[in-house]
């Protein structure tokens, strides 16, 4: 049985024009090390972060730099939340993007990349995870991340994408084969019905999933596992949470994707691992 986790061939068997990765990092200045294992394994020319729990001010700019990311951007609050874009190649931030349900709270941030097909525009999202109970009227969390939902799909609709990537920690396992256990997690936040459909609206917006481009449906693909499990790969109990779209002007460049699924086994490891995706030109 081929590996889940990698798609066509070897991942570092190539040498792609474009290589991005995303991650839940879990504080970037805590798991600065992973980062640079991360690096080593991947060389990606891109990696968007979520959860980087950094001010902008205290970011860790010259050790990025030293990593080989000369362009960066990013916006980070103290203790929570935070994202980040860091590229080899030119940025451009796009400055206006939404203040998504009025909080002003570091989830999202937008850029373009320099590509040997023109500027590729790159959102790089980090969604509410919700709480534990899914009822809106019991838990604000929920509710919040239902109104969140309901805002970026509203906009993308008016905003129809062109050239364009969405990455991020979606904290939503939108498919059957996308959790551990379909049945046992319908009324467990990040696969319920609520989530679920309202992900398939903002993917309907113009988006091809470019994880499940390479990997069947009917296949198990996770990226995180819980803390909670202390035996989390023999259980094999996760989810994959984390995602990569793509408009389909750009899906017939895409040309390997994998999770690094190891990442989950390191010292102090990140509850969520890297997932990279390749485009060729």
């Amino acid at each position: 049985m081929r590996d889940l986790y990698l798609a066509t061939e070897a991942l570092m068997s190539d040498s792609p024009e474009m290589r991005i990765v995303t991650w839940n990092i879990n504080s970037l200045r805590l798991r600065l090390p992973l980062l640079a294992e991360v690096n080593t394994q991947l060389s990606p020319d891109v990696i968007c972060l979520q959860e980087t729990k950094v001010p902008d001010i205290l970011f860790p700019e010259e050790s990025l730099r030293e990593l080989g990311y000369i362009h960066q951007v990013r916006r980070g609050m103290k203790s929570y939340n935070g994202v980040a874009i860091l590229s080899r190649h030119p940025l451009q931030e796009i400055a206006d993007t939404p203040n998504w349900c009025e909080k002003s709270d570091c989830r999202h941030i937008a850029a373009e990349v320099t590509s040997p097909i023109g500027p590729i525009l790159i959102h790089n999202f980090y969604v509410p995870a919700g709480g534990d109970i899914p009822d809106p009227e019991e838990n604000p969390k929920y509710a919040h991340k239902l109104n969140f939902l309901d805002e970026v799909s509203a906009w993308f609709q008016v905003n129809p994408p062109n050239r364009s990537i969405i990455v991020g920690d979606l904290n939503i396992a939108p498919l059957e084969h996308d959790v551990w256990s379909h049945r046992q997690l319908l009324k467990v936040v990040s696969h319920t019905p609520p989530e679920t459909e309202r992900m398939k609206g903002w993917i309907d917006t113009g988006f091809t999933d470019a994880m499940r481009h390479f990997v069947p449906e009917d296949e198990k693909l996770y990226t995180w596992w819980s803390y909670r499990n202390r035996d989390w790969e023999a259980s094999n109990r996760g989810r994959r949470l984390d995602h990569v779209w793509v408009t389909p002007d750009l899906v017939p460049h895409l040309s390997a994707m994998t999770v690094l699924k190891d990442a989950r086994s390191w010292t102090s490891p990140s509850d969520h691992v890297p997932v990279a995706v390749d485009l060729s030109f």
